[in-house]
């Protein structure tokens, strides 16, 4: 852990997509006293309209203008750890891209380590032994990014038993999944109708719930569903502030209210 500055015990750089209001939000709400939580945007670098990330998607993301930037001013600020909240550039890339992509930013990051929201989620599951969990995503994720999705997080050693989008309700069914982000439906996701949806549908076979997806607001849904259904819960955000703090050097233990993951 290389802070210590100003009596700050870890210091996190979060890079956002555009129009992600939820991400570091969520981050400022778990993150216990003396963790400091500076933050940035990006636009996405695939091609527009598309989920074309090339030959070589871990380059493409950490050459992009917005990317490369972001990690070099945050390699300056020396913090500790970096997480780049862009869960669907892991999906389509699979873990390998994680690994490499980590690699790279790191390195334009001037040696700062880097990780990625999937591959928390991953590490998170694997924390509190969730093995067949129940994922729900975001509305906005189209039915590509759900299959990807699918065998990303088997190939991680989690097949999900059953994934499923959360549904806002009337006056948003008529629009596509993909549609749905630009008519602001990141605004719209309340914690409570989270919580609603997932326990009534949570199917028994499954050992865990993972909720994916950094623009998903749902950490506040996380204590009432494992409390009322006795499995671990484990969501993007969460994940991502989890492994920041074990990858800043730094115990996760003092965070409360957000499930059994940060006393894992």
């Amino acid at each position: 852990m290389r802070s210590d500055r100003w009596g700050w015990r870890a210091a996190i750089g979060v890079l956002v997509i555009d129009k992600d209001p939820v991400a570091e939000s969520e981050f400022w709400s778990m993150a216990p006293p003396g963790v400091s939580i500076v933050a940035a945007r990006f636009e996405s670098p695939r091609k527009p309209g598309t989920s074309d990330y090339g030959d070589d998607p871990a380059e493409l993301v950490a050459s992009s203008p917005d990317v490369a930037r972001g990690l070099e001013f945050f390699g300056g600020m020396k913090l500790d750890a970096i997480c780049v909240c862009f869960t669907t550039s892991s999906l389509f890339g699979g873990p390998a891209f994680d690994v490499s992509f980590a690699a790279r930013a790191s390195a334009a990051a001037g040696g700062t380590p880097v990780v990625t929201a999937a591959q928390s989620s991953a590490a998170a599951l694997a924390a509190v032994g969730v093995s067949r969990p129940y994922v729900v995503v975001p509305p906005w994720f189209k039915d590509e990014i759900v299959e990807v999705g699918r065998s990303y997080f088997t190939e991680a050693g989690h097949p999900p038993v059953d994934i499923q989008r959360f549904r806002l309700g009337r006056g948003w069914d008529a629009l596509k999944p993909w549609e749905t982000w630009d008519a602001g439906a990141q605004w719209e996701v309340r914690p409570a109708d989270v919580y609603r949806q997932v326990r009534a549908d949570f199917p028994s076979s499954a050992d865990g719930i993972l909720l994916a997806g950094n623009g998903f607001r749902c950490a506040d849904a996380v204590a009432s569903l494992e409390a009322d259904l006795g499995v671990p819960v484990v969501t993007s955000n969460q994940a991502c502030l989890w492994h920041s703090l074990r990858t800043a050097g730094t115990s996760p233990r003092d965070v409360s209210g957000y499930g059994r993951l940060f006393s894992a």
